[in-house]
């Protein structure tokens, strides 16, 4: 039992550093073919840009860590390891084991891929890139020395933080005074309203005062003819 035990550890070790090794290196270049010419695409590209001043490509090398780090991580699971967590499983069935761990390493590399190649893309990390390369550019012509951190991150926090709350106050500042400007402007306006309706008011009630003279006089007269044209005393029984 031990020497058959000692002899399927030997297999799995063969199997697994002769296929995790030819996944490794056949998966992994298929993998990153990608990576490859969207690093050759966007080098062409900067090279275009750029003119014939060489200036290094970060994205060409943030697609090599990347490459490098997806190699180390597939290597890491290795069929070896592999077996070796499902021995039951591939000592009955080798053959199948081998075939899932092969389709495990390959959707565990396409999937990372995609996930690196979205970060790219969503992040514009191309579009980062250049900026920063156009920052150190520009850099190299100021005379200007180059900012360091003092040591003490309060005050290298204060120096980065206060020109935008800076910027922040004087934005509010202006945007009071045109809020306090709009608010005087409806203020007249609302006094002007108020005064349009006492001057209306006025208007009415001297309207009526000349309407109430003349009604009170016609209502006399109207009572004095009736009074004259059937006394009281005809009416009496």
């Amino acid at each position: 039992m031990e020497e058959a035990g000692e002899t399927t550890q030997e297999e799995i070790r063969h199997k697994g550093a002769k296929s995790s090794g030819d996944n490794v290196e056949d998966q992994s270049s298929n993998a990153t073919g990608d990576v490859s010419s969207q690093s050759s695409g966007h080098g062409n590209d900067s090279r275009r840009s750029d003119g014939a001043e060489p200036r290094r490509n970060r994205l060409l090398l943030f697609n090599k860590v990347m490459e490098k780090s997806l190699q180390k991580f597939i290597s890491d699971a290795n069929f070896h390891r592999f077996a070796h967590t499902f021995h039951p499983f591939y000592k009955k069935n080798p053959q199948v084991t081998e075939n899932i761990h092969k389709q495990f390493i390959e959707d565990l590399q396409r999937t990372i891929q995609d996930d690196i190649n979205k970060l790219i893309e969503e992040g514009e990390l191309q579009c980062k890139l250049d900026e920063l390369n156009k920052l150190e550019e520009a850099a190299k012509n100021s005379q200007d020395p180059a900012w360091r951190p003092s040591g003490v991150p309060e005050q290298d926090l204060c120096s980065f933080v206060t020109p935008y709350y800076l910027k922040q106050e004087a934005y509010l500042r202006r945007e009071l005074k045109k809020i306090l400007r709009e608010n005087a402007v409806l203020a007249q306006r609302v006094q002007a309203g108020r005064e349009g309706i006492a001057q209306t008011e006025q208007r009415i009630a001297t309207a009526v005062d000349e309407w109430k003279a003349p009604a009170q006089t016609a209502f006399a007269e109207f009572q004095a003819l009736s009074s004259s044209l059937c006394p009281p005393a005809t009416f009496d029984v």
